[in-house]
């Protein structure tokens, strides 16, 4: 039971800080922008169609999972191709790229730049000739007809905006309310304090997150106290249950009731801190799940996903591409940290890389779970395809089948 225990709060903390904290300033950057260019970022992603997908995959690629959480909303909202949720899911960097690029930064500058060029190149062709969408889509509404809407479509010939999905009845979805939707006398100013404390622990947890990768992602003690472990537990944990209390409670008393919505502009600089605030509690749910999901299994069977991916050989890259397929950013932290200490081969760092949706595909799963699964398993193609090359073609030639290439 005690083992039990540990798991869990290790789960909300770990989530917390090791990913919730880089989500929220990702997102709030990018909020800022929305408000310092009344919205400009979004409408400039919006009007140039034949670019969205070029856009979806630069914003992927910036570490960390903000940028392409701001990329789905603006698919759920019907403005964006589904080759766009492709490539910006594909180039998705993750939260396993802070370890990558303080720790090899030679191999993240590879290996994210051919996550890039095979992730836009598949979203093209998704957008352009469809590769099958509508039969995979058909395949997995088979599988799971609960994983409704459409997983996205088939585009006849050019680059076009997918219809229109409509999740909150008659009103289009980037027509939402701002502004709260409830009050209270007590549970309105409590919320706005915790919103206020959510931030505090958000920015305290940003400076143990980047100490921690710094240090090469080490075992942090389950404690209290001022030291760096102590801290780190007690600001994760703070800040994870300060983000349930948003999600399920506050954001019907402080605004952003409606989650995983795209905005087009925002009021005031406090508005987009509300904003990133809710989104980023509505990934922390999710990220929380994921983590507590993967660390019981591997706890109750004793496997190790990364373990088994290093003792591939010839077939690490597709072991590493499978280690993509698990949503949240996590196992890829962990995979990331093998890589760093010389247990996989680059073309399994590469492949995971493209595979790896990070955080992204939270909202996505939430609000149509078959576009996310179609979007996996087009990101999961090309990541095989891409890796087997590299430790067959070229590892041999530039070194890059071998373990620890362009670690520090």
């Amino acid at each position: 039971m005690n083992e039990l225990l540990d798991v869990l709060f290790a789960s909300l903390r770990d989530g917390y800080v090791q990913v919730s904290a880089f989500v929220a300033m990702t997102v709030l950057a990018f909020g800022l922008v929305q408000y310092r260019t009344d919205g400009a970022l979004i409408a400039t992603i919006e009007d140039n169609e034949r670019l969205q997908v070029l856009f979806g995959g630069l914003l992927g690629l910036t570490p960390g999972c903000g940028g392409a959480i701001v990329v789905m909303p603006l698919y759920v909202r019907g403005t964006v191709s589904f080759g766009t949720v492709v490539a910006t899911l594909g180039a998705t960097a993750g939260d396993s790229a802070f370890v990558i690029l303080a720790l090899a930064p030679e191999a993240a500058l590879y290996a994210y730049a051919v996550a890039f060029a095979a992730s836009v190149a598949t979203g093209y062709l998704v957008d352009s000739v469809g590769l099958g969408v509508s039969r995979v889509d058909a395949a997995v509404a088979r599988l799971s007809p609960a994983a409704r809407p459409d997983g996205g479509t088939a585009v006849n010939g050019s680059v076009t905006p997918n219809p229109a999905h409509d999740y909150c009845g008659p009103a289009p979805t980037h027509a939402h309310e701002a502004g709260p939707d409830r009050r209270s006398r007590v549970l309105t100013p409590l919320s706005h304090l915790a919103h206020v404390t959510w931030w505090g622990t958000a920015i305290a947890g940003l400076g143990l997150g980047i100490l921690y990768l710094l240090r090469g992602g080490p075992e942090v003690a389950l404690t209290v106290g001022v030291g760096f472990d102590g801290l780190f537990t007690v600001v994760g944990i703070a800040g994870a249950v300060l983000s349930l209390y948003l999600y399920l409670i506050g954001r019907h008393y402080v605004g952003e009731g409606s989650v995983a919505r795209a905005r087009d502009s925002f009021r005031s600089a406090y508005d987009a801190l509300t904003h990133a605030a809710m989104e980023t509690s509505f990934v922390t749910v999710w990220v929380f799940v994921a983590f507590l999901v993967y660390e019981y299994a591997v706890l109750l069977t004793g496997v190790n996903v990364a373990t088994l991916a290093a003792a591939a050989g010839v077939l690490a890259p597709i072991g590493g591409a499978a280690v993509g397929l698990i949503p949240g950013c996590g196992p890829q932290i962990l995979l990331a940290s093998v890589y760093a200490e010389g247990g996989l081969p680059f073309s399994a760092l590469t492949a995971n890389a493209i595979a790896q949706d990070g955080d992204a595909l939270f909202p996505l799963l939430a609000v149509d779970a078959r576009a996310a699964v179609v979007a996996t398993i087009y990101n999961f193609l090309p990541a095989v395809v891409v890796g087997v090359a590299l430790d067959l073609l070229w590892g041999p030639v530039f070194g890059m089948a071998e373990f620890g290439f362009g670690v520090l």
